[in-house]
């Protein structure tokens, strides 16, 4: 079955918590309008950004049923349904399927070392019992796998309509464009978000864009200043861009400030709550003065209306 390849900025959404760890249906609600609000072209649930590795199984599937009824077919719905089980991949697919997503995504399982042969094996078992058309996620800070070119041409064969990178290296992102090239239909989607000129440039699809969560109008304006090559556009949103990773995200020193960045600018919005998953923490204090700092400085069109 051919499909039209995913493309654009896709935000991959938080997954708004509560104190007690319950899903916060009424953030979750918020965070979705907003990021709608800002035109982006689709949304991609329970990835890294979304804390999905940390999540109970109960608590992955209301997030993904809740996704799908808020967003109502107004975009497209990715799930990534990676998990130390495959049986807990399968189920999380097929049930995805049944509430109303429109893809899945599949990193190779974590927590084991596993070779390039391993991963090609365990996709050619789940490939054909997937109900819906997949992506494949190269995420191997978090994975131990760093997907060959083989495994994502196996990965293809199998039924895969294309691959976000989150790998952070940007000749292997080109690699993948050059080799999926004659393909149109395969997305190439980067999870490096100041990689999206180039990679529009190059014949890319789009970016998976963390900060889209809380900035989406920036990053669609990113998005379509690459489409129709401004140079002064792309200069002008990048710049910005580069200053969120420098400034939002770096704040504290811990390897999941990201996350911490990402919640806790939600919730200085009033769009949720920021209590992540265990053992993920919350800013203090002295940390959420500094982001609110540097939101004021940010002072981006309408993207931080004063509450």
């Amino acid at each position: 079955m051919n499909h039209m390849p995913i493309k654009g900025i896709i935000p991959p959404l938080i997954t708004p918590l509560n104190k007690n760890n319950e899903l916060d249906s009424q953030g979750l609600r918020n965070l979705i309008e907003h990021v709608l609000d800002g035109e982006v072209h689709a949304l991609f649930v329970l990835g890294t950004t979304g804390e999905g590795p940390s999540l109970c199984h109960s608590i992955r599937k209301q997030m993904v049923t809740e996704t799908c009824a808020i967003v109502d077919k107004r975009v497209t719905v990715l799930v990534c349904i990676t998990d130390t089980s495959f049986v807990e991949s399968l189920e999380l697919a097929r049930h995805a399927k049944n509430v109303g997503a429109d893809f899945l995504v599949l990193a190779p399982p974590y927590y084991y070392p596993i070779s390039q042969t391993e991963m090609q094996s365990y996709l050619k078992v789940l490939a054909p019992q997937l109900p819906l058309p997949f992506l494949m996620y190269n995420m191997p800070g978090c994975t131990k796998l760093h997907l060959s070119l083989e495994t994502v041409k196996i990965a293809k064969d199998l039924g895969a309509i294309g691959i976000k990178d989150s790998s952070g290296d940007r000749e292997y992102l080109m690699a993948l464009v050059e080799e999926f090239k004659q393909d149109q239909g395969f997305s190439i989607i980067t999870g490096n978000e100041a990689f999206l000129p180039e990679l529009i440039e190059k014949g890319g699809h789009g970016t998976v864009a963390g900060g889209a969560n809380f900035f989406p109008k920036l990053f669609v304006a990113l998005f379509n200043a690459c489409g129709s090559q401004n140079s002064e556009a792309i200069t002008k949103h990048l710049d910005r861009v580069k200053w969120i990773s420098n400034t939002i995200y770096n704040i504290g020193n811990e390897e999941s400030r990201y996350v911490k960045a990402t919640k806790s600018t939600l919730a200085a919005m009033g769009l949720c709550e920021d209590y992540s998953s265990l053992p993920i923490q919350r800013y203090g204090e002295a940390e959420k003065a500094q982001l609110q700092n540097y939101l004021a400085e940010f002072n981006y069109e309408d993207e931080y209306p004063a509450k």
